[in-house]
């Protein structure tokens, strides 16, 4: 009983979540905005499924090579290292539950997390840059 009220407070944590549109070349991104501390650490854990155009944004305090992991993550996802300009640094594959680190290759301020194969799938890759990402230009 105490497990079912805790799944039920985490997923409520998780619907209330300010949500920003995003482009990537053509195509649009409805993306859940992780910009604290606890909600970055909460990530997509326990999630079962993203909707097709769905994702997270890691919003970060400090431009630096950031890493992200998979522990009690059950979907497959990759992972997008973005500058403060929306430029893409590098995109990792990453695997349900690893603890294997996958980490920027420079200074990233941003991370988008999409399902598995999400980038590759539309062509989306390292050097292209984002858009929607101005509204946090005024908090660098």
């Amino acid at each position: 009983m105490l497990f079912l009220a805790f799944a039920s407070a985490a997923s409520a944590q998780q619907q209330q979540l300010p949500v920003i549109q995003l482009t990537a070349g053509m195509h649009l991104v409805r993306a859940e905005v992780a910009a604290d501390f606890s909600t970055r650490m909460q990530g997509l854990m326990h999630r079962e499924s993203l909707a097709p155009n769905g994702g997270m944004l890691f919003v970060f305090d400090e431009a630096a090579t950031h890493c992200m992991w998979m522990k009690n993550t059950l979907i497959p996802l990759s992972v997008a290292f973005v500058e403060a300009n929306g430029t893409i640094i590098n995109i990792a594959d990453m695997q349900p539950h690893s603890e294997q680190p996958h980490c920027a290759l420079a200074p990233a301020v941003f991370a988008l997390e999409m399902t598995r194969g999400w980038f590759a799938q539309r062509g989306v890759k390292a050097g292209m840059k984002l858009g929607g990402l101005e509204r946090f230009a005024a908090r660098r």
